[in-house]
């Protein structure tokens, strides 16, 4: 009966051992930023995702990007604001995604 439980041990704790060793599996979408990265954005952005910045901070974070005159701006079905804004003295239409990438068109 003791080397049956010496036995058990021993696989029981090479089991541990691998598990503590395995890495965890790498992003599969390597193009995707840090949300912390303000000088780019994502290429793919706007993301759709669960936003949660309410509308008073997506609209100083589209002014804090340089833009002026941001009105209008609205949460879509994909967790979007949206809205128009200035910049440059140019009217656009632009987005915030809950990644804080801005884009504008």
């Amino acid at each position: 009966m003791r080397h049956i439980v010496f036995a058990l041990a021993a696989i029981c704790a090479g089991t541990v051992a691998t598990a503590q060793t395995a890495s965890p599996p790498a992003n599969p979408n390597p193009s995707t930023p840090a949300i912390s990265n303000t000088d780019r954005n994502n290429p793919g952005a706007p993301a759709a995702g669960a936003n949660s910045f309410t509308e008073g901070q997506a609209k100083s974070r589209i002014e804090s990007a340089g833009y002026a005159n941001v009105t209008g701006l609205v949460k879509d079905e994909n967790g979007v604001w949206r809205g128009k804004g200035s910049k440059g003295g140019k009217a656009m239409d632009v987005s915030l995604d809950y990644q804080g990438n801005i884009v504008a068109k």
